[in-house]
């Protein structure tokens, strides 16, 4: 991709996902995730309605009028994006791709997270990791996250998300809240999977953006198909005007589902679905409000 169509990509994300960030995320953004706890501020002149708990004796005796004690959140957190960049993410039949869906997912997290004076960091991985891009705060070093996910070309295809969590457990020690971004399209490796998806969870604030088509969910009746798997270039011949295989396939997908459901709740890792032509915006939102009223 050349410099100039990079720029112009990077800055049409850039003002939409922002703008997005300031006017609608951000305090949804601060009240679902907290601080790591309270530090002392200052003090100041007892008012009318302040707890006589916080009153400081000692400023009070010396001073002979009551003050308090003023607290404030230790705001400052580290924020983990671990995104899926393998091949299934060239897939989209209607709005978007899915891997552009996932890039403007990652901006608006970025964008919100340096709003709230948060740390972003990166792990792109197939099935090895690909890149990381430790936790920093700033405009330049969100605009340079965006420009990876937009250009960043991996060396492998398949996932291996078991893989990605090790990894991220190993190298982010202290704890920290992470967006594992992907289709979940793991199937090879379940079991690793969802041990360290436990392992993770004890350690850290996990979260799980699920990232799918609606054509993902059920097959057309558009008779005999051909459909190539993205990681593998295996090639399948369907015949989609059969109602057992398009109820068959359907059945897969929801029994999936249920797996992957029952999975993030054994884990305690909530999960948000993401459809790449419907607007993430609410379901986002709903997300942080259910997390702020917790």
């Amino acid at each position: 991709m050349e410099t100039s169509e990079l720029l112009k990509k990077v800055r049409k994300i850039e003002i939409k996902t922002r703008g997005l960030s300031s006017q609608i995320f951000s305090g949804e953004y601060h009240s679902a995730f907290k601080g790591r706890g309270m530090a002392f501020s200052e003090v100041r002149e007892y008012q009318p309605g302040d707890d006589i708990r916080s009153i400081d004796w000692n400023v009070t005796a010396r001073l002979n009028h009551p003050y308090v004690k003023v607290f404030e959140e230790e705001r400052e957190l580290t924020v983990m994006l671990l995104v899926d960049i393998s091949a299934s993410g060239d897939f989209g039949t209607r709005q978007q791709f899915k891997k552009e869906l996932i890039t403007e997912l990652c901006a608006v997290l970025s964008f919100s997270a340096i709003q709230n004076n948060d740390k972003i960091g990166v792990i792109f991985f197939t099935d090895q990791i690909e890149k990381f891009i430790p936790p920093k705060k700033g405009k330049s070093h969100i605009l340079r996250i965006i420009r990876e996910l937009i250009e960043f070309e991996p060396e492998h295809h398949k996932t291996n998300m078991g893989e990605a969590l090790r990894y991220f457990t190993n190298v982010i020690k202290k704890r920290s809240i992470a967006f594992l971004i992907s289709d979940f399209m793991d199937f090879n490796r379940e079991k690793t999977f969802e041990d360290a998806l436990k392992i993770a969870a004890k350690k850290h604030d996990v979260v799980g953006l699920k990232i799918y088509d609606e054509r993902e969910t059920m097959l057309p009746e558009i008779g005999l198909i051909t459909i190539r798997d993205a990681e593998t270039g295996r090639m399948r011949w369907i015949d989609t005007s059969g109602k057992k295989a398009r109820n068959d396939y359907h059945a897969w997908w929801n029994a999936r589902e249920k797996y992957l459901s029952e999975l993030f709740v054994r884990s305690g890792v909530q999960r948000v679905n993401l459809r790449t032509d419907q607007n993430y915006v609410q379901p986002l939102m709903n997300f942080f409000k259910s997390r702020g009223r917790k």
